[in-house]
């Protein structure tokens, strides 16, 4: 099973296990004390766990998730004993899997994040050089999974420091990094969960869509691999210090709503992105962390790609709905978001992405 409890990644391994009788046990959340079955991950809260099944076959040990095994594919084909067949010769898979909404799930349950960055971009290849063709339909899970030895905190408790010392570089880059493997998380769930989307007309969403967030996902996994390596030039690794699953949260509250999401994730966490660069940026220069530097202007111009990515498709569907664009955001944003729209903004960053100011400073909080 996960240990990260899917409402707010609480230790699961630090959890209780009780017998309910008859056989069946639960593992509690010593955090808000939801039970989770350990036979299929199930709870009486109504979240669900991801609860993986493993054999040994001839000295191997194969996991399988509910979607798909967690593993980066291979130059070979390989019949895994649990009866998923995953086929990668000539950089194709076989026609039952050769769906984007597959290898989207396949990445969610991707645990690694190298593995998982190494498998964005093998799709983003075969997306684009038309060797899958077809967004197809899979159920996505209901987290993404996460190596085991992750230690998973309450967002509040992440120690990053000011940058003043190596230590604190480290923990921010480490921050960074934890930002960058949700992100490629969150670019693979949007295809997944909303592929069945139909506009009011019931045409599709178009394939410019699906194009449009692999790319922001493979820029994620460019990222994550871009800090990792400065975190190992820096003598140490992602995964030594603790992360939070934060943003999964905001994932989970728009799960049901493709505007709400494109809102909340896209246009909101990460046009928050874009505000606290110069900042950011500006902690590593004043230690004359120059590597650290190109990193970050790295990652800032792309973001204001995937900020302009979700202002496109927000307005796009907006205008097929017959919204008001600015209005319904308006209105999305303080439903799923907590508080208000924190200055100060990066008004140019944002105008680059399309983001005027009339978009974001009626979120602000008054002053009167």
């Amino acid at each position: 099973m996960d240990s990260a409890c899917p409402h707010e990644g609480g230790p699961l391994e630090l959890g209780d296990i009780e017998e309910l009788g008859s056989g069946r046990f639960v593992l509690t959340c010593p955090w808000h004390d939801f039970e989770f079955s350990l036979d299929d991950g199930t709870s009486s809260s109504g979240l669900q766990n991801q609860v993986y099944e493993v054999k040994v076959c001839e000295g191997k040990v194969y996991v399988q998730t509910q979607n798909a095994l967690s593993r980066i594919p291979t130059k070979e084909d390989e019949i895994m004993p649990c009866g998923v067949h995953v086929t990668v010769e000539n950089s194709k898979c076989s026609n039952s899997e050769n769906t984007l909404s597959f290898w989207a799930a396949k990445i969610l349950c991707t645990p690694d994040p190298e593995e998982k960055a190494n498998l964005t971009h093998h799709i983003r290849d075969l997306w684009n050089t038309g060797q899958i063709t077809e967004v197809g339909q899979v159920h996505p899970p209901a987290q993404p999974s996460r190596k085991s030895n992750l230690r998973i905190v309450e967002p509040g408790r992440i120690k990053r420091g000011k940058g003043g010392t190596l230590a604190s570089r480290i923990a921010l880059l480490h921050s960074l990094a934890n930002i960058e493997q949700w992100a490629i998380d969150l670019s693979w769930d949007i295809i997944v969960r909303f592929a069945s989307t139909e506009l009011p007309s019931g045409d599709p969403l178009p394939l410019e869509f699906f194009s449009d967030f692999v790319k922001v996902a493979d820029d994620e996994a460019k990222h994550y691999k871009m800090l990792q390596k400065r975190l190992t030039d820096l003598d140490s690794d992602f995964g030594l210090l603790p992360v939070h699953n934060g943003l999964w949260q905001s994932a989970a509250d728009t799960s049901h709503s493709l505007l709400a999401r494109l809102a909340i994730v896209h246009m909101v966490h990460e046009a928050r992105g874009l505000d606290v660069h110069a900042q950011t940026l500006n902690r590593f220069a004043a230690q004359g962390d120059e590597e650290s530097v190109k990193v970050l202007e790295v990652i800032y111009t792309d973001e204001i790609t995937h900020v302009a990515a979700g202002l496109k498709w927000f307005t796009h569907i907006c205008a097929e709905e017959e919204r008001d664009p600015l209005s319904t955001f308006h209105e999305l944003v303080p439903l799923y978001f907590k508080g208000y729209l924190k200055p100060p903004f990066n008004t140019e960053g944002r105008q680059k992405a399309g983001m005027t100011e009339e978009w974001y400073l009626p979120l602000v909080k008054p002053t009167h």
